[in-house]
């Protein structure tokens, strides 16, 4: 059988270009990953000099361990969150006792305007309650005496008298009469004083008008006279005007 020379040719030229070198692609290839090789060598090297460094200055612990860093952070969030619930738990505190405050002073205040509401209203009734003690005190004892008709419009203004004073006691108002008791600052407004042998200095002689209170508030001090100390022993007591 005969081989023509050109197809011979052809078949040497297929095998050596298939024993050919690999292409400059492949090349570069393994000349990057060999750089980048050596690059990640000198970063591991370059860590590992600070660390050297940072231990031979003295640090405990190393700078660059990502779990110290991480750690610390968490006990930073932790100190704040705690803190923000400190503020919180104040707050709350301080909110809660003020309520109660205002709570407390609002049923003081309700309480008090029931208990005072007429305040303003019974201080001028206290004139007419007057009236009737200066109507009283402005008929002599001997008018009375075969006199049925004005010992009637006594009895009858003695009754209102009585009427209006059980009226002023059911809304807590009392009525200060303070004969022979001892001078008190808070209830009682001096008129006048003289020496009264046997008496005590400061004590009520005279009560030339009677005083009120409504619960435990004054709404007109008692005027009377007292008894001065004249050297026999007893308090001394000044002069004193005490304001409605």
């Amino acid at each position: 059988m005969d081989i023509n020379p050109k197809e011979e040719n052809n078949a040497d030229n297929e095998h050596t270009a298939d024993d050919q070198p690999t292409s400059g692609m492949e090349f570069e290839e393994d000349f990057g990953d060999s750089s980048r090789a050596e690059n990640d060598a000198e970063k591991d090297a370059e860590r590992d000099a600070m660390r050297e460094m940072a231990y031979e200055l003295g640090d405990e612990e190393d700078p660059l361990a990502p779990t110290s860093m991480g750690d610390s952070i968490a006990e930073q969030k932790v100190i704040a969150l705690q803190e923000q619930l400190d503020q919180a738990k104040d707050q709350m505190i301080r909110a809660v006792a003020e309520a109660e405050n205002t709570r407390k002073r609002m049923m003081k205040e309700r309480e008090d305007g029931r208990k005072y509401a007429i305040s303003g209203f019974a201080k001028d009734l206290l004139d007419f309650s007057d009236n009737f003690s200066r109507a009283l005190d402005s008929i002599p004892a001997e008018a009375l005496e075969g006199n049925d008709l004005i010992k009637n419009v006594l009895s009858g203004i003695e009754a209102m008298e009585k009427h209006l004073l059980n009226t002023f006691e059911k809304h807590g108002i009392q009525k200060i009469e303070p004969l022979d008791e001892k001078f008190d600052p808070n209830l009682h407004e001096v008129m006048f004083e003289t020496p009264i042998p046997g008496k005590a200095g400061g004590t009520i002689i005279q009560v030339i008008e009677p005083g009120y209170v409504l619960h435990d508030r004054l709404l007109r001090p008692a005027r009377v006279g007292i008894a001065k100390d004249d050297g026999q022993g007893g308090d001394q007591t000044p002069h004193i005007d005490t304001q409605v």
